[in-house]
């Protein structure tokens, strides 16, 4: 599914498979979940390299603000960087947890060195997803099912069996606690 690629006084239409990013995403084909919701349509649009999801509603009534006077609108998904490459932000997480497609669950003892930003290794692995690839995007849950972060799998659900206690088994993207240790740069 895309969304119209028009230009707005807020920003820049985006298509799903550019915020996306193709298969290597935790959400994959569940991304059109995203936009046609029980309670309204939604979108993304761009506005200075950042992506934010945002209803079609509050977009509407957004676009009677001067885009100087506008600081951000909706959810900031995540920013283009200087190469082009999307990267998630961990304001993403709330809404993209739900549609995971491939997730890791960590043991309370890691769940405390996830959150300080260190990769996820094996003996601190509680479960995975089943017939998870090896550079898969994943979001990081806590045994409760409590959304910690996301990440990227350094090794395939089959090398996980097999791999060392102390092998990475998934690289840190990010966490909930970057809302402590960049509240700044959050927005």
């Amino acid at each position: 599914m895309k969304i119209k690629n028009t230009y707005h006084k807020v920003g820049r239409g985006m298509d799903s498979e550019q915020v996306d990013g193709g298969k290597d995403t935790s959400i994959g084909s569940n991304v059109k979940l995203l936009f046609d919701r029980p309670d309204g349509v939604y979108c993304f649009r761009e506005k200075k390299g950042r992506v934010y999801y945002v209803s079609e509603k509050i977009l509407s009534l957004a676009n009677m603000v001067n885009p100087e006077r506008l600081a951000s609108i909706g959810t900031c998904f995540g920013k283009f960087t200087k190469s082009e490459k999307f990267r998630l932000h961990i304001t993403a997480l709330y809404h993209l947890a739900p549609y995971a497609q491939y997730k890791i669950w960590l043991k309370p003892s890691a769940e405390q060195q996830f959150l300080y930003g260190h990769h996820i290794s094996k003996s601190g692995l509680n479960r995975i997803t089943e017939n998870t690839p090896q550079y898969q995007g994943v979001v990081i849950f806590s045994t409760n099912d409590i959304p910690l972060g996301f990440g990227v799998t350094a090794k395939s659900t089959i090398d996980c069996k097999y791999a060392d206690p102390m092998a990475t088994i998934c690289f840190h993207q990010a966490d909930i606690g970057e809302y402590i240790r960049s509240e700044e740069s959050l927005m």
